[in-house]
């Protein structure tokens, strides 16, 4: 089988790794034990280089439309695929074995995934904060004048220390106390119980964000919430996933 391809955005992080957009497929990919390849992609180049190779736009919630990674290669199809979900979707079409929908669950983790989405969009101003500073020159000067210019403020006034990071913690807390109440549903570790899905890379994805773009004691923070639970579910999904 010849190995997929991953578009992926590179960091000054050892490892490279940062996106939660990314790491989706990446973790299907390994849970899959599908064989894959990474081309590291700066901010900058994303557009002519999706361009060069084909890929579609991708539409975002708010309704643009702009070349986005994650960006799938699979040249044992010619397949050509944008967007984690339809990344998520068209993997467990062409590859089932070992499914990430189990018990025709597609249709409520696809709503599952809306909502999570927007549990913690109030708050996404401090972890954009956190990735401007790990990002390498090029894409981090793209990425600041971007977000500046569709947020209508400098970066440095995002989430400053004081009254406005007060909040965005806040919210980001409740959003994982919300992820708690689901988790609490069933016995077992994974969201359905025994049973691991789609469901539970989602929370894992946004987890690792966290864990590579907050600072060290920020994403002890975090993990440490409700007795540990949260770095517990990250290290469970990267071994199921064969991330570690």
């Amino acid at each position: 089988m010849i190995p997929l391809i991953l578009y992926d955005i590179p960091s000054k992080l050892e490892g490279n790794y940062w996106s939660p957009n990314t790491a989706k497929p990446r973790f299907v990919l390994g849970y899959k034990g599908l064989p894959f390849r990474i081309e590291w992609v700066e901010y900058p180049d994303i557009a002519p280089r999706m361009k060069e190779i084909g890929a579609s736009k991708d539409k975002l919630p708010d309704g643009r439309e702009l070349y986005t990674l994650p960006v799938l290669s699979d040249p044992n199809t010619n397949a050509l695929i944008t967007d984690s979900w339809n990344i998520a979707e068209y993997l467990e079409k062409t590859y089932p074995e070992k499914p990430i929908f189990p018990n025709k669950s597609q249709g409520l983790i696809l709503v599952f995934n809306t909502t999570v989405y927007s549990l913690g969009r109030a708050a996404f101003k401090f972890p954009f904060l956190r990735v401007s500073r790990i990002l390498n020159e090029r894409s981090m000067e793209y990425f600041i004048t971007t977000r500046e210019e569709l947020h209508k403020e400098k970066i440095s006034e995002f989430s400053p220390e004081g009254p406005k990071r007060v909040e965005h913690w806040a919210v980001i807390k409740r959003a994982m106390e919300t992820c708690k109440e689901w988790y609490d549903k069933e016995e077992g570790k994974w969201l359905m119980g025994e049973v691991f899905s789609y469901a539970d890379i989602i929370i894992a994805s946004r987890l690792f964000w966290f864990k590579r773009i907050l600072h060290d004691d920020e994403w002890e923070t975090v993990a440490n919430w409700h007795d540990g639970r949260w770095g517990k579910l990250l290290a469970d999904v990267e071994k199921q996933c064969n991330e570690v």
